[in-house]
């Protein structure tokens, strides 16, 4: 018996993998978005709770930071900044939209007698929508219309606020338990210049690359796979952010003209592999005594949360040029949450940060969101009248 424990250690992923393919697949029937299954096929077989998978660590951090890269690199190209542009109240709705859910999260945890930083870090988090779940769930079901592209555009928004909200409380965080002023610095502001240049410098780079070898009109899913996949690991390297690279790529390759073909999308069975990966891994890395110590904040986080981002874009949504009622189910597609703020948390271990362990409400609120934040998202879709089925079609497969 103990001579198969080294066998079973070596297939542990594979077997969660397919387990979690399989159960997604069956469980889809019944309606329910295949990775809110491959979270909890991820957690139950997590380290703290069946033990099959291993700890997660910095090394094997790096495959799903380059499955949620290239989710934000195709997301990142779904954003049309001229349009915030020309639709300022739109804009304006995400500002509104992050800063009251900042605002809710922080009184609410300091309600509970939480700590002005702890309070601050897990506002911060809060305000974010996860892209990666969003995303597979759009394009789950092959959605299109107004509701849709406002939920990807307010998820743009509250990313880009949400991450530097978050590094500048870690540089309040280091100093205050380092003293140390530029690791700091560090940390915070020069950590986000490096990562969003680096994002410039790929999506100026490889549209100019792929123009001189004459592949820009043609099938370039594996020139995309392996820039992400450089932008990633420079940003691992370097102890930048992959998240804001990635996205920042995608976002100037649009802007430089670089047109996806419809073989691109998704990054094709590539993508749905990354995919499981992604959401198994996550889940993984949330345990459960941490949820139960924070289960009573997390609740009250999920309820506040959501509450804050349905009122405020359903408050803006007749100046923004929709019906209330559009405005509603566009904060309610904005529930997801788990995918973003895990491996935000994992890659400050990679500087010497472990929030984690400060954070339990908030690993409550994560594994909440990590089964009901894509159904929210499919009904806020669903009940718009916006996706494939509902059109006449069948959903993607």
């Amino acid at each position: 018996m103990t001579q198969l424990l080294p066998l079973v250690a070596h297939l542990a992923w594979p077997i969660a993998l397919a387990v979690a393919w399989i159960a997604g697949e069956l469980l889809n029937r019944w309606s329910i978005p295949r990775i809110s299954t491959y979270g909890v096929v991820g957690f139950m077989l997590a380290p703290t709770q069946l033990g099959l998978l291993p700890a997660a660590g910095q090394a094997g951090a790096l495959l799903p930071d380059v499955a949620f890269g290239l989710i934000l690199f195709e997301f990142g190209y779904r954003i049309n900044l001229h349009w915030l542009r020309a639709n300022r109240w739109l804009a304006a709705t995400g500002v509104l939209e992050t800063a009251v859910t900042f605002a809710a999260t922080y009184a609410l945890v300091r309600g509970f007698q939480g700590t002005h930083l702890t309070a601050l870090l897990i506002a911060s988090l809060a305000m974010s929508t996860s892209p990666a779940s969003v995303m597979r769930v759009v394009n789950e079901h092959r959605s299109s219309g107004q509701v849709t592209e406002r939920i990807l555009h307010l998820t743009a928004v509250n990313c880009v606020l949400a991450v530097f909200a978050f590094k500048v409380v870690l540089g309040f965080w280091t100093f205050e338990t380092s003293g140390s002023l530029w690791l700091a610095f560090s940390n915070s502001v020069l950590t986000l210049a490096v990562s969003a240049s680096l994002g410039v410098l790929f999506g100026v780079g490889v549209p100019g690359l792929m123009r001189g070898i004459g592949r820009l009109g043609q099938d370039g899913t594996v020139a995309f796979a392996i820039a992400v996949l450089m932008v990633v690991g420079i940003a691992h390297a370097f102890k930048l952010s992959p998240l804001l690279a990635a996205l920042t790529f995608g976002l100037v390759a649009r802007h430089r003209r670089l047109a996806l073909n419809r073989t691109q999308r998704n990054f094709g069975a590539l993508g749905d592999l990354l995919a499981v990966v992604l959401f198994v891994y996550v889940a993984s890395t949330i345990a459960w005594p941490r949820v139960m110590t924070g289960i009573g904040l997390g609740l009250a986080i999920v309820g506040v949360r959501l509450l804050a981002k349905v009122a405020a874009v359903a408050a803006l949504s007749h100046a923004s040029g929709t019906s209330w009622r559009k405005g509603a189910l566009t904060g309610l597609g904005l529930a997801p949450i788990s995918v973003f703020v895990i491996l935000l948390l994992e890659q400050t271990r990679y500087i010497g940060v472990d929030l984690l362990d400060h954070l339990a409400p908030l690993a409550a609120a994560t594994l909440l969101l990590e089964v009901l934040g894509p159904v929210a998202t499919q009904l806020a879709l669903r009940w718009s009248g916006e996706t494939s089925q509902d059109k006449g079609g069948r959903d993607a497969p």
